[in-house]
């Protein structure tokens, strides 16, 4: 007689969710606290408390340390946030569809079609934020399209075939970019602090750019969860499912 498979009851799923929730948390809370001006910890929480609807508490904190933790660290912090879910986000649904753990956005070429697209803007002289963002986007958006085709050329459907198409790529919009690098070397420097990212002189604004993307990026995923459920459990099945 087999044994049958216990499924994790809704308790045990939800009790990993709640410890994750509350380290993050925790570490958000450290990282406006902490820093070259250090900010009494009991002070922060209850300035952050201050700022919910319904509570008025003094947080003792000075106009000069207020500053700080608004203007300066709560941005970081949340944008940090919004890049990891981000990310998060996209490995969980490109590990999902391919059944690999391994996957990782390099797979069909989006990182170098965001990376050509930025090139291309900044070796163009232009610097704004929004449309860096958003020739990033398109260019990951057509990197993921050229891959699908081409991974699609002779009836092909299988995920081994898109993996390949997705490197070759991959490869050719790593090149290209090389070679507008090459083109534009006065703006290489740039373009290496955009790809590798940071985030000592972000603001308000930038978290403001980014938080619709990751409210978009949210919705579809969450639109399509069952569907990434399906593929989990192979091709055959999904396709019977």
């Amino acid at each position: 007689m087999q044994a049958v498979e216990r499924r994790p009851s809704g308790r045990l799923r939800l009790r990993p969710l709640t410890l994750a929730v509350g380290a993050l948390l925790l570490a958000a809370t450290a990282a406006v606290a902490l820093g070259p001006v250090s900010l009494p910890f009991s002070d922060v929480m209850r300035e952050l408390l201050s700022r919910l609807p319904g509570i008025s508490i003094e947080s003792g904190l000075s106009e000069r340390e207020a500053a700080i933790l608004w203007e300066l660290r709560v941005p970081r912090v949340a944008l940090a946030g919004l890049v990891g879910a981000l990310l998060s986000g996209a490995g969980a649904a490109y590990q999902g569809s391919f059944r690999n753990p391994l996957a990782d956005p390099y797979l069909l070429g989006v990182a170098a079609g965001a990376g050509l697209g930025a090139t291309l803007v900044i070796s163009g002289g232009i610097t704004n934020p929004a449309a860096l963002t958003a020739a990033a986007f398109v260019g990951g958006v057509v990197a993921v399209v050229i891959t699908y085709a081409a991974g699609r050329i002779g009836g092909g459907s299988s995920a081994v075939t898109l993996i390949l198409a997705g490197v070759a790529v991959a490869s050719f919009f790593t090149a290209v970019q090389t070679f507008v690098q090459q083109l534009s070397s006065d703006t290489v420097r740039e373009v290496f602090s955009w790809i590798l990212g940071r985030l000592t002189t972000v603001g308000w604004a930038e978290v403001w750019l980014v938080t619709p993307f990751a409210v978009v990026t949210a919705a579809v995923l969450l639109m399509h969860r069952r569907h990434l459920d399906v593929l989990a459990v192979g091709d055959a099945e999904a396709s019977s499912l």
